[in-house]
């Protein structure tokens, strides 16, 4: 039976293309032929769901930002985030709208949704910041920058210092409620980088923090308190393959959440790269019986909802 409620979490290639300058314009030209395909799946009779990332573009407001800051105060780094959820977002609406109309269904509605996500301010991660952001600095910039903003530097791989903030665990999505109300009758575009990360205070009051969370995860979360049938997470690869890029690759149909487990603890995938996607993936399936998820290629989407590409992550018995 095909699955029809389906959580699709965009990969940095639906975005941007390698090799291109990083500009709105041609950020819009992917993000086209990214929703082509997306509005075949909608077309085909799924329910979707979009979550997309923002690597680069959180990074450019943030260059921006730090660029003109004798010009315009900083951003803070959650704002930077709301201000690339808008972006991307307006971006892909536009695209995906206009591929439904070429597709026969201009009639589905598309919104793009400014999403929170609530982190635990306990969460281990806020101990250790270790996800880079911004450009590269020398040591003596970096120095001034951490007295006199109050930044984390860290020296990376020998080519130079950047700032670097927590990755806490996705714990809650504020605007679930909106999120489930328009559901059937609309894609919606959400938690675009991971969301925005908030803490939640006692009073019920909510307080952006710097940090980043993994979009794959935020993704999940969103698949999870949503109910979907299915989580997609779409990469630069069809498939995924254990002893990645050695003679003896093999990849991957299908693997058992335990097999999955077993593969993340003998470290055949990468950190930042395709273990998070497994993380994800484990996460949902394990979540409720009868729960799937799928990691492949954005061209090959439609052919791995059907069970003819894409690598498969399944509970432990079907």
């Amino acid at each position: 039976m095909s699955q029809k409620k389906v959580v699709i979490a965009l990969g940095g290639n639906a975005l941007e293309e390698k090799g291109k300058p990083s500009t709105a314009e041609n950020q819009l030209q992917v993000v086209k032929r990214t929703a082509e395909r997306l509005a075949r799946i909608s077309a085909a009779g799924y329910e979707i769901a979009i979550v997309h990332g923002n690597g680069p573009q959180v990074g450019r407001i943030l260059l921006a930002s730090e660029t003109a800051h004798n010009v315009t105060p900083r951003m803070p780094f959650d704002v930077c985030g709301a201000m690339s959820q808008g972006y991307i977002g307006y971006h892909i609406q536009q695209a995906m709208k206009a591929a439904l109309t070429r597709a026969g269904r201009g009639d589905i509605p598309v919104v793009s949704l400014v999403t929170q996500v609530v982190v635990d301010p306990e969460d281990p991660a806020f101990e250790t910041p270790s996800k880079p952001i911004g450009i590269f600095y020398t040591e003596e910039e970096a120095w001034k920058l951490e007295q006199e903003s109050g930044y984390i530097m860290k020296e990376d791989a020998g080519r130079g210092w950047r700032r670097v903030v927590p990755s806490p665990k996705p714990w809650e999505i504020v605007e679930f409620e909106t999120l489930k109300r328009l559901w059937d009758s609309t894609i919606v575009i959400l938690c675009g980088g991971g969301g925005i990360p908030v803490v939640k205070h006692a009073d019920g009051i909510l307080e952006g923090v710097a940090a980043v969370i993994d979009k794959d995860l935020a993704a999940s979360l969103a698949a999870r308190s949503i109910g979907a049938d299915l989580l997609m997470i779409l990469t630069e690869v069809e498939r995924v393959a254990i002893h990645y890029q050695r003679p003896d690759q093999r990849d991957l149909d299908t693997m058992t959440a335990a097999e999955a487990e077993q593969y993340m603890a003998d470290g055949e995938f990468a950190p930042g790269s395709m273990l998070p996607k497994v993380q994800a993936a484990v996460e949902f399936v394990r979540s409720q019986p009868g729960r799937q998820a799928v990691i492949t290629s954005l061209d090959r989407a439609l052919e791995a909802l059907e069970g003819r590409a894409g690598t498969r992550i399944v509970p432990n018995s079907l």
